[in-house]
């Protein structure tokens, strides 16, 4: 039992770290002076993260708890 926790910490506390580091502004191209107009994007087609993306994270959260409820029912 113990070990299942210090597995499921160190998995969540990894997964954290790879948001915290992705999420950091790349070191790229300077910022454009005020009044510089829109932001540049890249890759070139800027596609907006939308409502598409959460409903994907929410569906893939609600079936991986499934799962693992299944898992602990079976226990």
């Amino acid at each position: 039992m113990i070990r299942n926790n210090i597995k499921t910490l160190l998995t969540l506390s990894l997964l954290l770290l790879v948001f915290v580091a992705l999420g950091q502004p790349g070191g790229g191209d300077p910022p454009s002076g005020p009044g510089g107009g829109e932001p540049p994007c890249w890759p070139p087609p800027c596609v907006p993260v939308d409502g598409g993306l959460s409903f994907l994270v929410a569906i893939g959260a609600a079936f991986g708890g499934k799962k693992v409820y299944s898992v602990l029912k079976k226990k």
